[in-house]
């Protein structure tokens, strides 16, 4: 039987709060965040940091609040209460050398439609201001891993959903970014992308970056996953290693995932602003 103890979100499971194989420098700090939209509460008193040279899985049922979390992170939502400091720099709306070091790609990749795949990258690149010859060299790297070479000189408005999301990708990871923030990065993809995709993710932690992935597929989180955050009903119920939640409640990812959320909720969308 399963019988997870208390989560007290500003005590961390790790030694300082920091996982093992960080270099120490804080890339992400979440301190105290909420975020309301009318009487719903998205996301309540959230206290995170993310570390250099880690994965972080960031898991929780439809309308946890883990988008939200994303967005104020990258700025895109400003939090009601609390704050947001990415790269040692507070997070906002005029926060243009914390946004810098950061790329984002969401649940559902936006891409131009009248643009094609290359376009768009080199588009993405020269916002960056990546160097020509630079951007030149990574885009053919990427494009070679990503298997991107048959439709990336295409419109995008011909590409599916799983060609979409490798642009997106290749876009986000084409300036090398400190923080890489993606929300379900491999639906739509076939599994060798799949396994393409997470060697990638392992590789910007291994030079001193971070990667802050929400995901529904437990097996990805619990395969690269340095650390990893449950969030429920927009509070943060459980945090660490695979290893350390496991002695907090024994048996896979997925028994200590459905125990603590009681499955997987009622299945209602996250709160968002009302429409116009």
């Amino acid at each position: 039987m399963i019988e997870p103890t208390p989560f007290n979100p500003q005590q961390p499971a790790e030694k300082d709060g920091q996982p093992a194989a960080s270099g120490g420098e804080a890339l992400v700090a979440l301190d105290g965040v909420s975020k309301r939209y009318g009487a719903k509460t998205a996301v309540e008193d959230l206290w995170l940091q993310l570390y250099a040279g880690e994965v972080f899985a960031f898991l929780g049922p439809n309308g946890a609040g883990k988008t939200t979390t994303l967005k104020m992170t990258t700025g895109l939502l400003a939090p009601d209460q609390g704050s947001v400091t990415v790269c040692g720099i507070p997070m906002g709306p005029e926060a243009p050398a914390a946004k810098q070091g950061i790329a984002y790609v969401p649940d559902q990749p936006f891409l131009y439609d009248k643009l094609t795949g290359r376009e768009f990258i080199n588009f993405t690149s020269d916002m960056y201001g990546v160097p020509r010859k630079t951007a030149r060299e990574r885009f053919d790297r990427i494009v070679d891993r990503l298997d991107m070479s048959k439709f990336i000189d295409q419109l995008s408005e011909s590409y599916s959903h799983g060609m979409k999301q490798r642009v997106a990708l290749a876009a986000a990871m084409i300036h090398h970014p400190r923080v890489l923030i993606v929300d379900e990065p491999i639906v739509g993809l076939d599994p060798r992308t799949i396994r393409v995709i997470k060697t990638m993710f392992r590789e910007i932690a291994a030079d001193g970056g971070t990667v802050f992935m929400s995901t529904h597929t437990l097996d990805v989180a619990e395969q690269i996953g340095d650390r990893i955050g449950i969030l429920h009903q927009g509070r943060l119920i459980a945090l660490g290693t695979l290893a350390e939640l496991q002695r907090r409640a024994t048996g896979r990812l997925e028994d200590i995932f459905l125990h603590l959320t009681d499955g997987w909720g009622d299945d209602q969308p996250e709160p968002g602003p009302s429409p116009p």
